[in-house]
């Protein structure tokens, strides 16, 4: 019979009559009713004595589910590493069949922190060249899935949401005019300031309007308007397409039959596309009365005088190339927001992180296709 010890309890004795191997001898059952006890059990036991190898002997256990086999798995694993020798013996047909299911390697090493490779700079480079060329991939078939809807409504009026289109036009426009409106009349006030100073030394003050006016129409307004609606309208884009494909509404769209493209990207193209120029227009607006409020003041103008030479300097032309680039603009950041929003994937932190990357990645493109707009301008003259 056994030698039992102090740690000996229902579910398990203890032998050390050979002082080179301790046995412990396993009862009836070990299952998930009794195999958090019996781990912890063993546990203190492993951890307080001072052990040269140890065997599970298992000649008594009746019963023995998959919980019982992690808790052998687990004892194991505490006396492999302490370097001892471990062995489990006299195991009977059932709970030999329950043991040969669960892989002890397998368990151990998903138990482990896996150690992260490190890379050399050349690998890395290779991999980030990859992901690129991924990312321009679906860039690109986004744009063809945007070309193919857009086509689609021009033969299918109807299936353009109209209500929804509407009310993108409400909130990306007439709800983004006060600030839009702020930023430009104090953009024309510092302007008119920092100009005149200059201006003021050769007696041309009256140049001041020359400046803001064609400053604002044919350069700053467009990339200053589409900065803040970027901010303000791609982000929001980005979120609430991200959130409908966390939350699979996208998902049901296709299961009912609607093209996600057509209905959630084409209504925020088309508003924008409306929106942004008509907001360029304000904001050149704007920024010619912030002006016009330091000539008065500052200057001595008249607003006869300062709004005559504003006229003189507009063209027409002008106009039209301001409202152009705001068009461009406007299908740039109604792109890349919803092209971000369909991207996102995981929990309520790729809603932030696509919101974020719609907002850079629009100023980026904007920057980018403003810098192509002026290369083009001074060819064409």
């Amino acid at each position: 019979m056994p030698q039992t010890g102090k740690f000996d309890s229902e579910f398990f004795s203890i032998s050390s009559r050979n002082p080179n191997n301790t046995v412990i001898y396993l009862h009836k059952s070990l299952n998930i009713d009794n195999a958090a006890q019996i781990l912890k059990q063993l546990s203190r036991f492993v951890y307080a004595s001072s052990l040269v190898s140890l065997t599970l002997d298992l000649a008594d256990v009746s019963q023995l589910d998959e919980y019982g086999a992690l808790v052998l798995f687990e004892i194991k694993h505490k006396i492999k590493n302490r370097g001892l020798p471990f062995n489990i013996t006299n195991i009977s047909e059932k709970p030999g069949r329950i043991l040969a299911l669960v892989n002890f390697d397998t368990h151990v090493k998903s138990s482990q922190t896996p150690q992260k490779k490190s890379y050399g700079p050349l690998v890395r480079l290779g991999e980030g060249s990859i992901a690129q060329a991924y990312n321009l991939k679906i860039m690109i078939s986004f744009i063809g899935s945007m070309v193919l809807s857009l086509g689609h409504i021009l033969v299918h009026p109807r299936a353009l949401r109209i209500n929804d289109t509407i009310v993108h036009m409400a909130r990306t426009g007439v709800d983004a005019l006060p600030i839009v409106a702020l930023i430009s009349f104090l953009l024309g006030l510092i302007m008119a300031f920092m100009s005149s100073l200059q201006l003021s030394q050769f007696g041309a003050n009256v140049y001041v309007a020359s400046l803001v006016a064609m400053a604002m129409v044919s350069e700053l307004g467009p990339i200053m308007t589409a900065i803040i609606v970027a901010g303000r309208s791609g982000s929001a884009f980005a979120a609430e397409i991200g959130t409908m494909r966390i939350s699979e509404e996208i998902d049901a769209l296709f299961t009912m039959g609607f093209n996600p493209t057509v209905f959630l990207a084409v209504p925020r193209m088309l508003a924008l596309a409306v929106t942004l120029p008509l907001l360029t227009v304000f904001s050149n607006l704007f920024a010619i009365a912030g002006g016009l409020t330091i000539a008065i003041l500052m200057l001595d103008l008249t607003p006869g005088s300062y709004m005559a030479m504003t006229i003189d300097t507009l063209t027409v032309f002008e106009v039209i190339w301001g409202m152009a680039k705001s068009l461009v603009f406007a299908v740039l950041i109604a792109w890349v927001g919803c092209l971000r929003g369909f991207q996102a994937r995981g929990g309520a932190a790729a809603v932030g992180n696509a919101a974020t990357s719609a907002v850079v990645t629009s100023i980026f493109l904007i920057i980018l296709f403003d810098s192509i707009f002026a290369v083009i301008r001074s060819y064409w003259g």
